[in-house]
């Protein structure tokens, strides 16, 4: 049986708190203390790299995919067990969900924000029934997480889309949520209806 594969979106970007480096070493090295694999964005920048690191480091096999126009950007990284080299954006996050059994989001940035929203529209459309969350730290998704229960209050999320998105601070209980049956296909369903 493969290994549980779990796609994580954060940021190129080390960001302004050590906290979100700490955040970024603990969950590579929980995922390889799993026997997990990680799928990720293939760079070796800000937490990216810092979390793939940290899963090597560990014994995890990671997974890297990113677009060739970003491969000097973000200096891809040169160490992963695996690094794909994909011509666009979409490419990119197709082969990172194909890949992967969930998906969570750390503290990052625009892209981190796209990639989170757009996995989660694709498991509202019935894309993919695979579960995502939010791993979050020194309240960095407090005020999405507002924002959220404020659309559903307007009226333009259902309290079955919010619920979802699984969110923890504790990185242990988000895996075990993550991981649990929750009538998940393997990663070849992806994008069959």
């Amino acid at each position: 049986m493969a290994a549980f594969s779990l796609c994580v979106y954060c940021g190129s970007r080390a960001g302004a708190r050590p906290a979100y480096a700490e955040l970024a070493k603990r969950l590579g090295t929980a995922i390889g203390a799993r026997g997990w694999q990680l799928v990720y964005g293939g760079g070796r920048a800000g937490l990216m790299g810092i979390l793939a690191d940290a899963a090597l480091r560990a014994g995890a096999h990671v997974v890297g995919v990113i677009p060739e126009s970003l491969l000097r950007l973000e200096v891809g990284h040169a160490g992963l067990s695996e690094q794909h080299v994909v011509q666009t954006m979409h490419q990119r996050k197709t082969l990172m969900a194909e890949r992967a059994d969930a998906f969570v989001a750390m503290p990052g940035g625009i892209g981190t924000f796209e990639e989170l929203f757009e996995v989660w529209t694709w498991r509202h459309l019935g894309y993919h029934n695979r579960p995502l969350g939010l791993l979050d730290v020194e309240g960095y998704w407090s005020p999405l997480l507002a924002f959220l229960r404020l659309s559903e209050v307007e009226g333009f999320i259902s309290p079955n889309q919010r619920a979802m998105l699984l969110v923890d601070q504790d990185i242990e209980a988000l895996m075990d949520a993550l991981s649990a049956p929750c009538g998940a296909g393997p990663a070849s369903d992806f994008g069959r209806t």
